[in-house]
């Protein structure tokens, strides 16, 4: 139809002729709502519709989901003859044809069910909001304009299911202004203030708390239960694109008596390499929603490649499940179900719709590929030669299983079965075929009663192949979902590039504090919860998501902040000898852990005539107004001490270099100025290794640069021979200390008794 008389079309119903322009740049909508109109019209009394009846055809056709298009004349009949007049009860009429999408239709039953006949005067919804609003009458009172008010309109929504929600949400205005009274300036306040994200104190500096993503949150459990909205157990058939078969709604009632409703999810990583921090969204993501809604969580190693899976990467994949602080509820492995999955294959073949296909890897490849010669063999033959594979008959790359389906990318009947004349580090020697990952993962997720199969974007292009595999053999289809990966900037996380690192000496292991595997960011100091916080904040759109470390960076500090204690450490020691010390033997001073919180601990140092200051935290130039701390002509205060110290005498070495200071102390309250600062400083100190890191690599994506001379920066590492306090000498692999006015520490595994050796893990500030 020409563009000019749709546009005309479209204007019957309602539409502006801007609307109406703005419709048909969408081929399909301009299809349904042509189809529509149409229908329409039959059943109405006049050429023109009834602006209601038109706004209410234009939403069913944005609405209407493919599973139930056949529904879509009847739904058309109710809302031209008006039967079907507002917008919750069309949403309630589709919603109850998606439970029954397969089947005929109970006029009894749905007209009961969308209200069809049911009226809701003004005067229902005035004694409904009286009565929400009188149960929470003294709370509204004391709260005021700070009381939830989507409590009221929620209840008062259950008690009139269809109510028009603008009429409703009128009403509950009308009623609390009579109530309450007009805003007062104390409620505009209060409600202006409450947004604001508090300022967060990390030691010494302020340090604003990082802002979180548009559709993110501060933790995981609020991300998952307010933020993402994945459909209900059972309720999979609501979902856009689900595939639905006559078998579909007998299959999820057997599944929701098996999990009894529970949300079921999986984390299901392949056992051939050590995860990473991409890998911990994934870990967020399908642990916590499961935890989030009293669900449980498989961890699922993917093990169907014989060829790369190592008993160490199994082991340290749970280890690093269980460091982010999630239990899984059972661990499982693909090949558990090696032995149902071939049965399936049967099934697949008896059913005509897989075959065994001779031709080579090379042939298969990519997406132009022509129909393979093999595709029509009979059952029989399929049978036969699917069971020659099992037995050994054929050589690797001589035969494989092909599923009879087109990827949504183009791809042609995608391998399912391979051969490998590889031992299996589960089974052993017992198959010589494999299943591929487009044949197992959705039946594994079938078998484990899966709810919601949460994975990444790059899995989209296999949703089809899912859906089609479970249902062409009639078992349970869980829904997938997908979101985007998380990828942060100047780091590489591919296996075969730190592998690399590796060889050519740029880090030492795959626990290298620099790179962003999660057993080095662990190694580092990171806590785990500062990382699943990170992850909440990152939300969880399908965007592909590339962060800047300075993030995540923040997000440690805000856990380290306040879990950390304080300590007293020199990194680069200058001596200091107190001419006139107050004490003939050491000062024992108790201090607290955390200073501004003091009820959580405290610990004893000792002050003696000899301690040790940053080189920094002292200069000779007089004449620098800006330089704060310690100058021949300005003194400066000892950090829990109360002793002011002033120089007395400056000692260089041979270079004339300054090696230490004399100085005389007086206490602070003696002194008539107060210092400009406060240092920190260490006596009687225990000598440790301390290790500095910032940036492995210079270019933000170094997935570009790899192999640049100038991609690796020279001073990822710097390793001092640093002082520190007494207190941490009994300190355990993975302590965690704010050295004050230097940043946050972690002891590393290479310590031993007498030698501690700490990690950086951030600097106190960003940038720093």
């Amino acid at each position: 139809m020409d563009n000019s008389l749709l546009i005309a079309k479209f204007e019957t119903i309602g539409l502006s002729q801007a609307k109406a322009k703005e419709t048909i740049k969408n081929s399909n909508l301009t299809k349904t709502l042509s189809e529509v109109i149409d229908g329409a019209t039959k059943h109405a009394n006049s050429d023109r519709l009834a602006k209601n009846v038109g706004k209410l055809l234009y939403h069913v056709s944005t609405l209407i989901k493919p599973q139930i298009r056949h529904h879509l004349p009847l739904l058309v009949e109710y809302i031209a003859t008006e039967k079907i007049d507002t917008e919750i009860k069309l949403k309630t009429a589709i919603d109850y044809l998606l439970s029954k999408p397969a089947a005929d239709v109970d006029i009894q039953q749905f007209e009961a069910n969308v209200g069809v006949g049911v009226n809701v005067t003004p005067e229902d919804i005035e004694t409904a909001v009286e009565k929400v609003i009188a149960r929470h009458k003294e709370e509204l009172l004391s709260k005021r304009y700070q009381f939830n008010v989507g409590i009221i309109l929620s209840e008062a929504r259950n008690a009139l299911k269809f109510a028009d929600g603008k009429k409703l949400k009128n009403e509950v205005d009308l009623q609390l202004l009579h109530l309450l009274g007009p805003k007062t300036e104390n409620d505009k306040i209060a409600k202006s203030k409450a947004p604001k994200p508090p300022t967060k104190t990390n030691g010494d500096d302020n340090v604003k708390v990082e802002t979180v993503a548009e559709d993110g949150a501060k933790t995981i459990y609020d991300l998952m239960r307010n933020k993402t909205h994945f459909h209900k157990p059972g309720e999979n058939y609501k979902t856009e694109g689900y595939v639905i078969t006559s078998k579909t709604m007998e299959l999820i009632s057997q599944h929701l008596k098996a999990t009894g409703g529970k949300v079921v999810t999986r984390f299901p990583p392949e056992p051939n390499g050590i995860l990473h921090i991409g890998h911990a969204k994934a870990i967020n993501v399908n642990f916590g929603y499961a935890k989030a809604f009293d669900g449980i969580c498989y961890l699922r190693y993917d093990d169907t490649n014989p060829e790369k899976e190592e008993e160490r990467f199994v082991k340290g994949i749970r280890e690093m499940v269980e460091w982010l602080g999630y239990k899984p509820y059972k661990i499982t492995h693909s090949s558990d179900y090696f032995d149902q999955l071939y049965e399936y294959a049967i099934e697949l073949i008896k059913r005509g719709k897989a075959y065994v296909c001779h031709q080579k890897q090379e042939e298969i490849k990519g997406f132009n590929a022509p129909p393979s010669p093999y595709r029509d063999r009979s059952i029989d033959e399929n049978l036969s030669l699917f069971e020659d594979m099992r037995k050994g008959k054929f050589a690797e790359g001589e035969a494989t299983l092909r599923m009879k389906v087109t990827l949504e990318e183009g791809k042609q009947d995608p391998v399912a079965y391979r051969i490998k004349f590889t031992p299996h580090h589960n089974t052993g020697d017992k198959w010589c075929i494999y299943p591929t990952y487009d044949f197992t993962h959705c039946l594994c997720d079938s078998i484990e009663n899966i709810t919601h199969s949460l994975c990444t974007k790059e899995f989209q292009s296999r949703r089809s192949s899912y859906y089609w595999l479970c249902n062409a053999i009639d078992v349970y289809c869980p829904v997938q979902w997908e979101y985007g990966r998380l990828n942060l900037n100047y780091t590489v996380v591919s296996k075969r590039k730190i592998a690399r690192l590796i060889e050519k000496g740029f880090v030492n292991d795959w626990d290298d504090p620099r790179l962003f595997t999660l057993t080095a960011l662990r190694r580092r100091g990171y806590p785990p919860e500062a990382i699943n916080n990170f992850c909440a904040q990152m939300g969880l759109t399908g965007a592909q998501v590339v962060i800047d470390p300075s993030k995540l960076e923040a997000s440690v500090r805000d856990v380290l902040n306040l879990t950390a204690p304080r300590v007293m450490a020199v990194i680069e020691p200058l001596k200091v000898t107190i001419t006139n010390f107050p004490a003939k033997e050491s000062l024992k001073l108790t201090v607290p852990n955390f200073p501004a919180e003091p009820e959580k601990g405290s610990r004893d140092i000792l002050f003696e005539k000899v301690i040790y200051i940053e080189q920094n935290d002292f200069s000779e130039d007089i004449s620098d107004k800006d330089f704060r701390r310690l100058t021949p002509n300005q003194p400066v205060g000892l950090r829990y001490a109360n002793y002011v110290i002033k120089v007395d005498k400056t000692i260089k070495n041979e270079s004339g270099k300054v090696s230490e200071l004399e100085v005389i102390c007086l206490p602070v309250n003696e002194v008539k100025e107060k210092p400009r600062s406060f240092i920190h400083w260490v006596s009687v100190p225990l000598t440790c290794e301390v290790r500095l890191y910032e940036r492995l690599f210079n270019y933000k994506n170094p997935e570009e640069h790899f192999d640049d001379k100038d991609a690796i920066n020279p001073d990822s590492l710097k390793i001092r021979s640093a002082l520190i306090e007494k207190s941490v000498e009994n300190s355990k692999v993975f302590d965690k200390f704010q050295f004050e006015r230097l940043g946050f520490f972690s002891v590393d595994p290479d310590s031993k008794p007498g030698s501690l050796v700490f990690n950086r893990t951030v600097s106190l500030k960003e940038g720093k």
